[in-house]
C-alpha cells in the first residue's frame, strides 16, 4: 500500500462534503489544522507563546526581608489596647 493518490483524496473530500455539509467543512478543516499544528509543536517541544511564564519580580531574599520588616513594624496592640493576633 502506497501513499494516497489524488483520486483517493478527491473521494475522501467528496465523502466529507456529503457528511459534514458545505457550512461545516471549512470549520472542521480549520479545527483539524489547529490540532495537527498543536500536535507537531508538542512533539517538537515548542511552547505556546501565551503560556510562557512571567519572570519573577522579587527574589526569595527580597520577600523574606520585606516580610520581616512588615512583621517588625506591625503594632502589637490595636487601638483598644488588645493584643493583635
Amino acid at each position: 500500500m502506497g501513499a494516497l493518490s489524488p483520486v483517493h483524496l478527491i473521494i475522501i473530500l467528496v465523502i466529507a462534503l456529503l457528511v459534514l455539509g458545505p457550512g461545516k467543512l471549512p470549520e472542521t478543516g480549520a479545527a483539524l489544522g489547529r490540532a495537527v499544528r498543536g500536535f507537531r509543536d508538542a512533539v517538537e517541544g515548542k511552547e505556546d507563546e501565551s503560556a510562557t511564564p512571567m519572570a519573577p519580580t522579587e527574589t526569595t531574599a527580597d520577600l523574606t526581608a520585606g516580610s520581616a520588616a512588615t512583621i517588625s513594624s506591625a503594632p502589637t496592640d490595636d487601638e483598644a489596647g488588645r493584643p493583635t493576633t
